[in-house]
């Protein structure tokens, strides 16, 4: 238990209101009744708020990866300091039969809802309990803002003209304040405080997990970081490009057109790690030209070929964006997206769409195109009445001033991890290899910055990267390969008993194989044998 001088504060102040707590007094059995209504003073919180106040306590039973667990649903309100701004609305459930940790769950998208604390960690497994299963007590919360149901969900970016919430969710304000208050609920609950506490995400649930990694070394024992949006300004620059050149007249790849590019990716990367299996696991090695699609004249002729506009709107995705100016985060550059990544039919929402970008932005464009025109509307001209396809990110005019300044909050990209290294913290990174809304090439990126400040040697004593071949998006859809793994076993063996991953195997959910889960840059090659076992192939360079 690494945490004792950093969750003091915290233990005072519970003491304070809960007389005698101590490890004496702890409990497995959350004290439910004590909780109703109670006051959440603002001292046990190191951000400021002006305190928070428990709204609802219930009692449920809930079958949760096949197992009955009751606990404890504690619901409250976090009180901003400007009253403008939205409460942040978190949820901890504190079940019965505790074993004595904790977990907080990151959100998704513009987030704006409390996760699921029943649900899984990032490529979590099919065939081992969810956290709250293994009664853990979890938590989470909606980053400070609520969502617009008439709004697609986690698509609703209206909440950024409040600096309060932007920081709240942006910058990961939130995200301590949860974790403070959380813990202050958990030791009145049990009269204790977590031997351990972990954090797990994907997507802007990745950059969270980072980011209490980077800003709160102590805050966390371990950290599960899935395909993280950490370079969020950056990305959303390249998304800006994307949706103008998509937006352009006869440059948007139909469903139809987006099956053909992914098969003819698949046809000619497929084999060059030994197997044809519809998984490329040696994408480096993958050198498709789209210009082979090329319909005859350049002119859209049909399903079975790509017309000039839409092969140049194919490039400028797989293409790095750069912009020609300086933002105060230092980020230069977005890397672009893998060939694989949002050419698939079964994935469109997440990858090109099914219909072009316009104005107003359709439901049915890519979901980079939407979150693009949420962030122009609310967070940068704060005008939601702003067209976003007149910003043009190569050149923002006087919006640039606006930009470089969000950057500095949204862009989570401080590569000097020692200190959450030498609080002992541990931090597990996944990304699939066909991520089609944040590109895999940006978290090893931001890998291998980690490991130039850090040095490789000492990286390897708290992190671990993989990349999953043909995994997408948190498993959206039909991916060419759902990942499973059971993470959290790992990184509690890892924390708890000093034991690091040992040849750790991914299972893909969907066609019941297993792969060995390899090392960045290392890939699975095929040798031989079973092609639906991990024993069948080895990690190559």
């Amino acid at each position: 238990m690494r945490r004792l001088g950093v969750v003091a504060a915290v233990v005072l102040s519970a003491a304070a209101v809960v007389p005698g707590a101590d490890a004496t007094t702890a409990s497995a059995t959350p004290v439910c009744g004590g909780l109703d209504h109670l006051r959440i003073p603002a001292s046990v919180m190191s951000l400021p708020t002006t305190g928070g106040q428990v709204e609802a306590v219930s009692v449920k039973t809930s079958v949760v990866s096949g197992q009955t667990v009751q606990y404890c649903q504690v619901d409250a309100d976090l009180f901003p300091v400007d009253p403008a701004a939205p409460h942040i609305k978190m949820r901890v459930a504190l079940p019965y039969g505790w074993n004595h940790k904790a977990l907080m769950f990151g959100g998704g998208g513009y987030n704006g809802t409390i996760p699921d604390l029943a649900s899984n960690v990032p490529f979590g497994p099919a065939d081992q309990p969810a956290p709250l299963a293994r009664r853990y007590a979890t938590f989470a919360s909606d980053s400070g803002h609520q969502q617009n149901p008439a709004v697609p969900p986690s698509l609703d970016g209206s909440f950024g003209v409040n600096d309060e919430a932007v920081r709240n969710f942006s910058a990961g304000d939130a995200l301590k304040k949860t974790r403070d208050a959380s813990l202050f609920l958990i030791r009145h609950a049990y009269h204790a405080t977590p031997h351990e506490i972990y954090f797990a995400g994907g997507s802007t649930g990745g950059r969270e997990a980072l980011n209490v990694a980077q800003r709160w070394p102590d805050a966390f024992d371990g950290v599960i970081s899935g395909y993280p949006a950490w370079n969020n300004l950056a990305e959303v620059l390249d998304l800006g490009y994307l949706t103008q050149v998509l937006s352009r007249p006869g440059a948007f790849p139909g469903p139809e057109k987006q099956t053909l590019l992914y098969n003819k990716v698949i046809d000619a990367c497929d084999g060059l790690d030994g197997l044809k299996d519809r998984v490329v696991s040696n994408p480096d090695a993958c050198r498709f030209n789209p210009r082979t699609l090329r319909c005859p004249g350049g002119a859209d002729t049909g399903p079975g070929c790509l017309s000039d506009p839409q092969i140049d709107a194919v490039i400028a995705m797989s293409t790095p964006f750069r912009w020609p100016y300086r933002v105060a985060s230092g980020e230069t550059q977005y890397p672009g997206f893998p060939f694989l990544s949002g050419a698939d039919m079964r994935t469109p929402f997440l990858g090109f769409g099914t219909t072009a970008p316009a104005n107003p932005m359709p439901v049915t464009s890519g979901y980079g195109m939407q979150y693009w025109d949420q962030w122009v509307k609310y967070f940068l001209t704060r005008d939601p009445q702003y067209n976003s396809l007149d910003l043009d990110p190569r050149n923002p005019g006087k919006w640039l001033g606006r930009i470089s300044y969000l950057s500095t909050i949204q862009d989570r990209n401080n590569a000097d991890l020692r200190p959450f290294a030498r609080a002992g913290g541990k931090l597990l990174l996944l990304h699939g290899a066909a991520d089609e809304l944040v590109s895999p090439f940006a978290t090893n990126d931001y890998y291998e910055r980690v490991r130039d400040v850090v040095g490789p040697g000492q990286t390897r004593g708290f992190l671990r990267y993989y990349v999953v071949p043909g995994a997408n998006h948190a498993n959206f859809g039909t991916p060419a390969f759902a990942a499973g793994w059971d993470s959290l076993t790992a990184l509690e063996r890892w924390v708890e008993k000093g034991q690091s991953p040992v040849n750790p195997v991914v299972t893909d959910l969907a066609h019941n194989r297993t792969r060995p889960l390899c090392e960045f840059p290392a890939w699975p090659r095929y040798r031989g044998g079973n092609p639906d076992s991990a024993a069948s192939f080895t990690c190559a360079r």
